[in-house]
């Protein structure tokens, strides 16, 4: 890594189910586990304050049920609950490289999970525990790109790391289908609105337009990516005010 000292002091790292998978084509890859896990451990050593938020796409989409005729709400409410699949996965891979980590889900389930209270959240950050959020925001309708977003807001993160499946950017087309898609090293919270670019849905890129929250994507499965973006390395796509981009 270029710098010895880390840019960002307290994050949001955005885990896609798509990214917990690897290679596989269901359910979570331990070996992807693994390396976050370690990764997430070498920052927090260097005081990096770490919260997380979770999807469940490797496991369910609410937008798949209701595709199947199933009540959207519905379809929603068991998305949420694999994100608390994924959230008790990686919660056991964090633990096992030695990080203190607290699993916070929007959604009642006392027996595994704290309910999530903001401030218990950012004191938790405080004391270097990593903290992961689970149950999207609780709502139906509302994806986990848009708990993310609210997430490092509540928290004050200084910055949302999007983390994509062997996607290293953002693109002006899907890379996998299209070879001649152009990627963006750098753009605005407006450009991704006003180009209808889906790397998150507009709901999170407005509301970190407002709060001007800067966003990384960058690709989960490349060489130490977690670490190099929070120690400022010019990793994926930023985007960010455009003062500062």
């Amino acid at each position: 890594m270029s710098t010895t000292q880390p840019k960002y002091k307290r994050v949001l790292l955005k885990l896609s189910g798509e990214a917990l998978m690897g290679k596989k084509d269901f359910g979570i890859d331990s070996e992807v586990l693994t390396r976050v896990a370690h990764q997430i451990k070498r920052v927090v050593d260097q005081d990096v304050e770490v919260a997380i938020v979770v999807g469940g796409g490797n496991f369910w989409r609410g937008t798949d049920g209701e595709a199947r005729g199933m009540d959207r709400a519905t379809a929603d409410y068991a998305g949420m609950l694999a994100t608390v699949i994924n959230a008790l996965a990686l919660q056991d891979s964090l633990e096992g490289e030695g990080v203190i980590t607290r699993t916070q889900s929007s959604i009642t389930i006392q027996a595994i999970a704290e309910p999530y209270i903001r401030r218990r959240a950012i004191r938790h950050l405080e004391k270097k525990r990593a903290v992961i959020f689970a149950g999207g925001t609780g709502n139906p309708y509302m994806t986990t790109d848009t708990a993310a977003a609210l997430r490092a807001i509540e928290v004050r993160a200084e910055v949302l790391l999007v983390a994509k499946n062997n996607v290293n950017g953002v693109y002006d087309a899907d890379p996998v289908k299209n070879p001649q898609a152009k990627k963006f090293e750098r753009l605005t919270h407006r450009d991704c609105l006003d180009l209808r670019l889906r790397v998150m849905d507009s709901t999170a890129f407005a509301l970190c337009q407002e709060n001007k929250l800067p966003i990384i994507v960058f690709d989960l499965q490349a060489r130490q990516s977690i670490e190099r973006a929070i120690f400022g390395e010019a990793v994926g796509t930023l985007v960010a005010n455009e003062a500062d981009t």
